[in-house]
This record gives structure tokens, C-alpha cells and sequence, in this order.
């Protein structure tokens, strides 16, 4: 492919070119119109569409470092990305996109196009319903990690994958994000709300009793090899229109906790009920979308619970893990990690530098500090007492009390 034989960061017309020569998609294509559409800080993502014959492509590039400059990640991402994409597809089918190609040289991965969906953020900001996304997230989250626990998968097989996503880089990201910066309020790495300063020193940096359990989620997040992750499942990472869900964006993967999905997912449920209740007009459509999104919480854990439950019955061979008791001592576990990380997201996207729009993007100030100080004081419940959050209902109960 004569110039793209060594990589180096691609324009718009690189990736023209580029798309017309690898992708089988654009061989028979004239013009192609490209466009850069990343809103993130690690990638370059480019929509390629031939208008004329009705087809597009997502192609995602990876430099070396992120858009900023301020890391420097290498390329193993990329392929990571490109793998677990592929994976996520054959044990969720339909609830990943088609992998059309991995190009290990310019770290590309060309995948489905889905502008006929919408980013799950933008969608409950619009307090839009989704009557499928709690079925369609609890499998996926499910049938996802579920083979590759132990008991489940070979031992000798699960430590080679283990290996084979090792992502050093992109967890010590997670690790400093989620888990450290907004409990040290170090300078430059938290972005306190002005009118929230003093609630934000009194409830979090200087609350020890929250430090150390977080500081044990931390240890938990760091060492326990559970299973095969997404690693960033928040609302910015799904797609959604309503007769499909798509999950994106894998590169965080790596094996650990089953409960950092689950919980990263409940707790963007939570930006988005406590913006409905506080900022929408409290009008029909607020009240549908409150109710069904009380819903959906409930049902997410719930439905996630009882199809751990089925595929572990269904897929465990380890005699000690058919053990009568294991399996529900397992879910436990994971269900207590849930909690503490569905408070760990909510807490790290208030305070820390990686903010969202459900709340950041609140005008009035006096509601967006009510806002924040609700989702903190459930965040905080949802951390120290996480072992009695095990039910759908026991988020609800603790977010609208």
C-alpha cells in the first residue's frame, strides 16, 4: 500500500485514500467523503461514506500518544480493541458492531457505521426511552465475562489471555481517574463546582472512612483477575435506537472485576435520572422517562443476576465451581463491586477532570449543585455500604431517598 507500509497520524485525506485501498467496501466507490468525528482524547475517529452507493465506515486511528500529547500509549490498545470487538460480537450477538478489518501498522480498526443510532448520553439527556436497553445491557455484560471466569474456562487457557490483554497503560489511566484523583483533590486533577467547594472537601477529600473503602476497590480493581472486561462501559460507549444497542469502544479491556461494567453502566442510569428529576421540565414526558428509567435500573441488575446465574450453571466445569453455594457466592461479590463502582463513576464524574454533559451541562448553578450533591451523598452510600445493594431496587432506594 506503498505510503500507509509505516504509520504515521492520518488527515481526512490520508484516510480517503487509505479506505479506498484497504477497505474491500470502497473498491468499486468514487468520491468518498470523510469526516473526523472524535469528541475522546485517546483516538482519531473517521466516518468514510460513499454517498452515491449508500455505504459507510467507521475507521478508528491510534497514534502513538493521546490527541493532547499529555501520554503516551503505544498502539497494543488498538489491537486489543480490534480483538475484543470481535469477541464481544460472537458471545453478544448483535450487541457489538461489525469488525470489518485491524490494521496493525496504522493502527486502524474499521468497524459498522451507526449513524442510524445515537450515543445512550445524548438520548437520556433527551430523556428518550429505550424499552430494550436493560435486557439488552444485562446480557451483554453476562454473556460477556461469564466465559471467561474461572471455573468456566481452562485455567492454562485463561492465564494466556490473561496475558494477551494485559493493558498496563490504559489501566494506570482507570487506576488515577476513578480510583485516586478524586479522593487526593490533587491540584489540576479535580474540577470542583465553585458553589459546591466546601460540600465537596467535608463529603469526600476529607472523609477517611470513604478513602479506605475506596482504597480497598482500588486494590480489588488492581489484582482481581475475574474475568474478560469492557473496561469503560459508560453511556458515552453505547449506541442506541430502539430495536438496538450497540457497545463500543473495548480499548479499557483487560481481566477484572465483572462489577466495573455493570457498575460503570448504573451509574451513568444515575446522571441521567437525577438530571430528569432536577433540570427537565417536570412535565408527561419527564414522568414517562423518570419511570421507565427507575425501570430500567431494576432491571438491569435484577435480569444481569439471573442470567449470571443461568449461563454459570450452563457453562462451569471446574467440580468445585458446580460446588452447591459457589455460584451464589460469586455473584455476590460482583454485585458488591457493582455498587462500589457505580459510586466510584458518579463520584469521578462530578469532581474529576473527565466531567459529563448529563451534569456539567446543567445552566442553572443552584440546581446543578443540588444535582451533584444528590448523586454524591448516593455515591458515598453506595461505596461504604455496598454489600447491601444486591437488588435493582436498593439503587433506587438509596438515589431517590
Amino acid at each position: 500500500m506503498g505510503r500507509f507500509d509505516s504509520h504515521f497520524r492520518m488527515d481526512e485525506k490520508d484516510v480517503e485514500e487509505y479506505a479506498r485501498l484497504r477497505l474491500s467496501l470502497f473498491k468499486d466507490s468514487g468520491p468518498l467523503e470523510v469526516r473526523e468525528i472524535g469528541d475522546g482524547n485517546i483516538n482519531y475517529v473517521f466516518r468514510v461514506a460513499d454517498r452515491e452507493r449508500g455505504i459507510s465506515a467507521i475507521i478508528k486511528h491510534a497514534d502513538r500518544g493521546t490527541r493532547s500529547g499529555s501520554r503516551i500509549l503505544g498502539f497494543d490498545r488498538n489491537r486489543i480493541e480490534a480483538e475484543i470487538l470481535k469477541l464481544e460480537g460472537e458471545l453478544a450477538p448483535g450487541l457489538a458492531p461489525q469488525v470489518y478489518d485491524y490494521d496493525p501498522v496504522m493502527a486502524c480498526v474499521a468497524m459498522e457505521d451507526l449513524s442510524d443510532h445515537r450515543i445512550l448520553r445524548y438520548a437520556l439527556i433527551d430523556r428518550e426511552i429505550f424499552p430494550r436497553l436493560a435486557q439488552d445491557m444485562a446480557s451483554f455484560v453476562a454473556r460477556t465475562t461469564v466465559p471467561t471466569l474461572d471455573m468456566v474456562m481452562a485455567p492454562e487457557e485463561k492465564k494466556v489471555l490473561v496475558q494477551r490483554y494485559t493493558n498496563p497503560a490504559l489501566c494506570a489511566i482507570t487506576e488515577q481517574l476513578v480510583y485516586t484523583e478524586p479522593y487526593t483533590n490533587r491540584p489540576g486533577r479535580t474540577k470542583v463546582f465553585p458553589p459546591n467547594a466546601e460540600f465537596m472537601g467535608q463529603e469526600l477529600f476529607a472523609d477517611m472512612e470513604l478513602r479506605l473503602e475506596v482504597a480497598k476497590l482500588k486494590y480489588s480493581f488492581m489484582n482481581d483477575a475475574q474475568a474478560l472486561i469492557h473496561g469503560d462501559l459508560h453511556s458515552g460507549s453505547i449506541f442506541v435506537k430502539i430495536d438496538s444497542t450497540k457497545v463500543i469502544d473495548p480499548e479499557f479491556a483487560y481481566f477484572g472485576p465483572i462489577g466495573y461494567d455493570l457498575g460503570n453502566f448504573l451509574g451513568n442510569l444515575c446522571f441521567a435520572r437525577v438530571r430528569a428529576q432536577a433540570a427537565a421540565p417536570q412535565d408527561e414526558k419527564t414522568e414517562a422517562f423518570l419511570a421507565w428509567i427507575d425501570g430500567c435500573m431494576v432491571e438491569t441488575v435484577d435480569r444481569f443476576s439471573e442470567l449470571f446465574l443461568e449461563l454459570f450453571a450452563e457453562k462451569a466445569v471446574d467440580p468445585m465451581g458446580r460446588t452447591p453455594g459457589y455460584a451464589k457466592w460469586l455473584l455476590d461479590r460482583i454485585l458488591s463491586d457493582t455498587a462500589g463502582v457505580a459510586g466510584l463513576e458518579m463520584i469521578r464524574r462530578i469532581v474529576g477532570v473527565a466531567q459529563v454533559r448529563d451534569i456539567a451541562g446543567i445552566e442553572d448553578a443552584g440546581i446543578r449543585a443540588s444535582a451533584e450533591r444528590v448523586l454524591v451523598l448516593a455515591a458515598k452510600r453506595f461505596i461504604v455500604d455496598r454489600d447491601t445493594h444486591r437488588r435493582g431496587k436498593d439503587y433506587l432506594a438509596t438515589l431517590v431517598e
